[in-house]
């Protein structure tokens, strides 16, 4: 892991093992919990992996944890400011590929995170759906990019945007010969209250 990835996966593993502490869960527990590995979990605490997005929800979901409470400025505060560089890359491809959480709302009823994504030719992200109500708004920057949801498939070119229901499986792929960059928002109505995390995008 290079320095800022080490630097993330030391803070997520430091979230996760104060939450389980909190409520006095044992490695098992919270290993059933989440639908992971026991050695998952003491890797995710001891900061020696990247977990995947998919992990991170699952290990956020058993805690009642937001994705941004796991990856984010633990201080709350009205303005929080990203600059750049500075997103939480929660995603690598293949072929150098990321994805990035740039900024999160999830101190409301309802959670709404803005990605920056970078997919090169060949790579593909594929998301399960998301709950219900999930809403997903993607504008294309650069190159092109195929979304496909609940198995439909749409072109979009740089200038191009979209919207579509997160809450059917869905994936976002780079099927030309250039690298494609694209920001993405999602909106999960009532993730907080129902204790979710948005983000497996």
């Amino acid at each position: 892991m290079d320095e800022d990835t080490a630097a993330l996966a030391g803070r997520i593993g430091a979230r996760v093992r104060q939450g389980r502490q909190a409520q006095r869960r044992t490695l098992d527990q919270l290993a059933e919990a989440a639908g992971v590995s026991r050695r998952m979990v003491v890797n995710v605490e001891q900061g020696v992996v990247n977990p995947s997005i998919g992990t991170l929800l699952r290990l956020g979901d058993a805690l009642g944890l937001s994705l941004p409470a796991l990856v984010g400025d633990p201080q709350p505060a009205s303005v929080v400011v990203t600059r750049r560089g500075e997103g939480a890359v929660l995603w690598r491809g293949d072929s150098g590929g990321r994805g990035v959480l740039l900024a999160a709302a999830a101190d409301t009823p309802d959670a709404c995170e803005l990605w920056e994504w970078t997919l090169h030719p060949g790579e593909q992200r594929v998301s399960e759906p998301h709950e219900p109500g999930t809403r997903e708004l993607i504008h294309v920057r650069q190159g092109t990019l195929t979304v496909t949801t609940d198995g439909r498939a749409t072109t979009l070119a740089a200038g191009d945007a979209v919207a579509f229901p997160g809450d059917v499986a869905h994936a976002y792929a780079d099927t030309h010969d250039e690298p494609v960059r694209f920001v993405l928002t999602v909106f999960e109505p009532g993730a907080a209250r129902a204790g979710r995390a948005v983000g497996d995008v």
